[in-house]
């Protein structure tokens, strides 16, 4: 194996990742949102979580920082917090009519990107390098979880 640190895996997928990150927020941020808001507006809209709880464990942060980014959703008027009906010390969580509106036009910018880093790329290795990244994905979920449940007294 190549013994330069720069060529690993790990560090070119961060660099990648680093790249997306800044080509998503540049195109989300006319539109008021945040790339780090991106699991949770998704999460929102197609219905699977409403609860700070369960936006938390969609998008793999811990409560604190969720809090604060649902704080400053709400503050930027992207949603909208209800009393849950079943648990009186919960919050049902809604995106604003705002939010829903310019979903449409950010997953829009999203996907063009996507299909502009992919330049070159055939459909076949496309879909490959996604499912390596998801197999890639697990692996990192399994190490972290073996690591978490050794360092748990």
């Amino acid at each position: 194996m190549n013994e330069d640190v720069l060529s690993t895996p790990g560090h070119l997928i961060s660099l990648a990742a680093r790249g997306f990150a800044r080509l998503s927020e540049s195109r989300l941020k006319p539109l008021g949102f945040g790339v780090g808001q991106l699991p949770v507006l998704v999460a929102l809209q197609n219905g699977k979580a409403s609860t700070q709880r369960d936006l938390a464990r969609f998008a793999r942060v811990e409560q604190p920082p969720m809090a604060q980014m649902l704080a400053r959703m709400e503050r930027d008027g992207l949603i909208q917090r209800t009393p849950d009906p079943a648990d009186g010390r919960s919050s049902r969580i809604v995106l604003t009519k705002t939010a829903q509106e310019r979903m449409p036009e950010a997953i829009g910018a999203l996907f063009r990107g996507n299909e502009e880093t992919l330049t070159g790329f055939t459909d076949a290795e496309a879909e490959q390098l996604v499912d390596m990244l998801k197999r890639l994905i697990e692996n990192l979920d399994q190490i972290a979880s073996a690591e978490s449940s050794l360092s748990d007294p």
